[in-house]
């Protein structure tokens, strides 16, 4: 009998990166909505800015999709039954989280007091399971790199 995986499990399988498909099996079909919520929403406001790659992290990390242009704007980590982002806040974004500190949804200021800051940058983790994590992100990214103006 096979046990299934732990909520939270990343995908392991390094033969070939995860098409949609298999990111909706895995996460699930509520999860996959703020996905490509969140897909659709990077892809709006920044158009033609990001090419995302899919990263393979070894059997522990497994695979994730990486927003990045010459810095990382943000991962995409597609668990099991789950998923997260992780934005990476360096100096300056972490000032402009502070001053901004008592506007966040508490849960996010949460995420972020918890999160290891690390010599390249605080690493928050993110699990979006509702239209309130989503736009928390999507702030988040705003912050760290508002989008280009649309003339």
């Amino acid at each position: 009998m096979e046990q299934s995986p732990q909520i939270g499990a990343r995908i392991t399988d390094k033969s070939a990166p995860p098409d949609d498909g298999a990111v909706r099996e895995w996460i699930g079909s509520a999860a996959f909505k703020h996905w490509v919520g969140l897909q659709n929403w990077i892809e709006k406001f920044y158009p033609g800015v990001f090419m995302p790659e899919w990263l393979y992290g070894g059997q522990k990390r497994g695979w994730s999709l990486r927003y990045k242009k010459t810095k990382a704007f943000c991962t995409f980590l597609p668990e099991y039954r789950r998923f997260s982002a992780v934005v990476v806040l360096g100096r300056a974004e972490r000032e402009k989280f502070e001053e901004r500190r008592y506007v966040w949804r508490s849960q996010l200021v949460s995420f972020y007091d918890e999160a290891k800051t690390y010599p390249d940058g605080k690493f928050l983790t993110v699990a979006i399971s509702s239209a309130d994590d989503r736009h928390d992100v999507t702030e988040l990214l705003m912050m760290k790199r508002p989008p280009p103006s649309r003339g």
